[in-house]
């Protein structure tokens, strides 16, 4: 019996705030298209964060790998060394020593590193600067002695390429991929031939076999690929001469993690794109609070909306709260009917708000801005949709729950007194 009145009892209070809300359609309607925008704008913007992040990653990581082995430079130590207390060795203008940055057995290290769990790829790698030359004209930048095949599982080159075949530089020993800004410079066409200069004097004639194009035009105008064992004969050195490898992980988020393991592994430094690009992260970091502030602040105004419509209709009903105390609604009963309209005005907003930001980036991703970016990158986020709904409920039945506490405590005696 007490259940069944409990039901009863559960379907009144749903039953009064039904009738609550059925009263004042247009003030429901208002309150409602608040939260809607509030809720659109929390989803647009965060999945535009999630979109920018994402596009200028994979930009990003067209040239940078997610780990670099590396031998580090040095700087001179004094010959004598005092172990005593009371006196400390002194250098004097200390300098950088000229070890060799050459790795040892690179190709064990190598395949000791693809055995990792957590490692898709590793690849020798040679970086040196040299001069572009064609006729009269000079270019300064820098080349990747490469496997070709391994530095496209690193970098995906072959989205990059705008002419030639990047396989090309398999068959051609002395072929060279150039950046787009270097062609220009240069007026250098596919096929044709051009010399370059090492920093120890040593010329190679390449022939150009493609071309590539990032979204970086400081890449574009210095960068260039060719085959690692042409980086070892500029540099005057043999075939094992390898000073980098470069590692992409599975998640490059979880790169720092890794990099005590590396180390131990190979015996070298290693450093994550964290650690050697701290701008590009304070920018994702900027951008994401940026973003996240403007939507909280927009839902804040919302929650503030509801809250002063739920507040007014607390004080509009004080007469009805005291008859159902009265007749023996308990507080929580009260409180219940006041979080229940809060919940509906949310629920419907926050519908109606998944619904626009969906909208709103299904236009905007149809927009095409140029670039090697192309259409605006963002897209429909499940996660942000999930997290949406949760943050308007949330915030909704706390914006109703304050003055259904006051509506609570509603005295009827002195209500029916005055």
């Amino acid at each position: 019996m007490k259940l069944f009145r409990k039901k009863i009892n559960l379907g009144v209070d749903y039953e009064i705030a039904f009738t609550h809300i059925s009263a004042r359609k247009m003030q429901t309607f208002v309150v409602s298209h608040a939260v809607a925008i509030g809720i659109a704008a929390f989803v647009f913007l965060n999945s535009l964060v999630i979109g920018f992040n994402r596009s200028s990653d994979e930009s990003f990581f067209k040239a940078m790998p997610h780990i670099r082995i590396y031998i580090d430079d040095k700087i001179s130590m004094p010959l004598l060394k005092n172990d005593t207390i009371h006196r400390a060795s002194v250098i004097v203008n200390p300098k950088i020593t000229n070890n060799s940055k050459k790795l040892i057995n690179p190709e064990k290290i190598v395949e000791q590193l693809k055995s990792k769990e957590y490692v898709l790829t590793a690849a020798p790698w040679l970086n040196i600067n040299l001069f572009y030359n064609n006729g009269i004209s000079q270019l300064n930048g820098s080349s990747s002695g490469v496997n070709i095949i391994e530095a496209n599982t690193l970098f995906d080159i072959k989205s990059t390429m705008v002419e030639g075949y990047m396989n090309q530089l398999l068959s051609t020993p002395n072929g060279i991929i150039l950046g787009v800004g270097i062609a220009e410079n240069l007026n250098i066409r596919l096929n044709d031939n051009i010399s370059i200069v090492s920093p120890l004097g040593i010329i190679k004639v390449m022939k150009v076999v493609g071309f590539f194009k990032t979204s970086n035009s400081v890449v574009d105008k210095t960068k260039s690929y060719i085959n690692l064992s042409i980086a070892q004969q500029l540099m005057a050195q043999g075939p094992d001469y390898l000073t980098d490898i470069y590692i992409k992980v599975k998640n490059p988020n979880d790169a720092p993690k890794y990099i005590s393991d590396l180390e131990a592994l190979s015996g070298y430094n290693a450093e994550s794109w964290q650690t050697a690009n701290e701008s590009v992260q304070a920018t994702k970091k900027t951008r994401a609070v940026m973003m996240g502030s403007i939507s909280f602040i927009i839902l804040i105004v919302a929650a503030f909306t509801i809250y002063n419509i739920i507040n007014m209709t607390v004080k509009q009903k004080l007469h009805d709260i005291a008859i159902l105390k009265a007749q023996g609604f308990a507080g929580k009963s009260v409180v219940k009917i006041f979080i229940s309209e809060a919940l509906i005005i949310g629920i419907l907003g926050t519908i109606g708000g998944m619904m626009l930001g969906a909208f709103l980036i299904k236009i905007l991703s149809k927009v095409y801005i140029g670039g090697d970016t192309g259409y605006f990158p963002i897209q429909f986020e499940p996660k942000i949709m999930v997290v949406g709904f949760l943050v308007g409920i949330v915030v909704t039945t706390i914006a109703g729950y304050i003055p259904a506490r006051s509506a609570a405590k509603v005295d009827p005696i002195s209500i029916f007194r005055n």
